[in-house]
């Protein structure tokens, strides 16, 4: 669904709620011409106690942290983001929708250096499901290996959720889809397994879950961090900081991804070799009802998770 048939209207932009269409940018802005922005995505839930932001303290602070590399100075606290964002639902009048907080360096000077440009903000939200299909959450998606590497964190940091380094994923997804392909699996420049082009990879062997370890050249995902919580409070063993080969991609009891847009995906192929038994496992099956229970507050557990709108 295209932007043009959703029903919202307004954009919240250096400390202002803006008409959508007028939120706009010069041509010359520092961040349209070299990538210098940085980004959060994040999910409120309509859940059973009204509509509620997950884990929406994590997804800010990893926003200011993003910052830190860039010597970018985000003009507005995180107390100032939050409630611009829970109006901006309301105003919205949504239950559940998808949250994007960006910052980025503005309209000055177009050295590569930012110099004195200043740093633009905004919040946009807008009704949307599940990221690779309703159908993908039950069946699962098929996947390929990329031929586009990961950047190394010594090259780029991998910690910052960074506008620009999107490229390389987008590089990704696309190769796969014009092969016919749902999605990617990037590989890092040691030939390890690293994420997806927006998502996190875990592997189930034996029982025990395997997730590639932040040395991998991966983003520290927060959906991540919460299935490896979930996971734990059921008694699986998760291992956490882990390199998996490509190989082991093929030989996986189970695969899925995580995100906050992508949730909990279950993987059914990878290069056309089929996972398991082809299907969503029963540990991603359990995971993934459990991670749906939480964020829809079917269970009282993890209330500390919650920005309520």
């Amino acid at each position: 669904m295209s932007f043009d048939e959703m029903d919202v209207d307004t954009i919240w932009m250096d400390g202002e709620f803006v008409d959508w269409d007028d939120a706009q940018i010069h041509v010359l802005t520092h961040g349209l011409h070299y990538g210098t922005g940085v980004f959060e995505g994040a999910r409120c839930y309509d859940t059973e106690n009204g509509p509620a932001i997950f884990r929406w303290e994590e997804h800010l602070e990893r926003l200011y942290h993003s910052c830190k590399p860039y010597e970018m100075e985000i003009d507005h606290s995180p107390e100032e983001l939050t409630e611009a964002t829970l109006e901006l639902i309301r105003r919205q009048d949504l239950a559940s929708c998808y949250i994007r907080p960006i910052a980025f360096y503005g309209y000055h000077s177009l050295g590569v250096s930012p110099g004195d440009c200043p740093t633009r903000t905004a919040i946009a939200v807008w009704p949307w499901g599940a990221y690779l299909g309703e159908e993908a959450l039950e069946n699962g998606i098929e996947v390929m290996v990329s031929s586009w590497r990961k950047h190394s964190s010594s090259q780029i940091p991998t910690n910052a959720k960074t506008t620009g380094l999107y490229v390389n994923s987008m590089l990704a997804g696309e190769e796969a889809r014009r092969h016919g392909y749902a999605e990617a699996i990037v590989l890092n420049k040691e030939g390890h397994v690293a994420e997806g082009p927006g998502e996190n990879v875990f592997l189930v062997r034996d029982g025990e879950l395997y997730t590639p370890g932040l040395s991998e050249s991966i983003l520290d995902g927060i959906t991540r961090d919460t299935v490896i919580e979930i996971a734990r409070d059921l008694g699986y063993t998760v291992n956490d900081d882990v390199s998996i080969s490509r190989g082991e991609l093929h030989t996986a009891d189970e695969l899925f991804f995580t995100g906050s847009a992508a949730e909990v995906t279950p993987i059914r192929k990878v290069d056309n070799v089929v996972v398991g038994d082809g299907s969503r496992g029963p540990v991603t099956e359990e995971i993934q009802q459990r991670f749906f229970d939480v964020v829809e507050r079917r269970v009282d557990d993890y209330e500390e998770w919650f920005t309520y709108v």
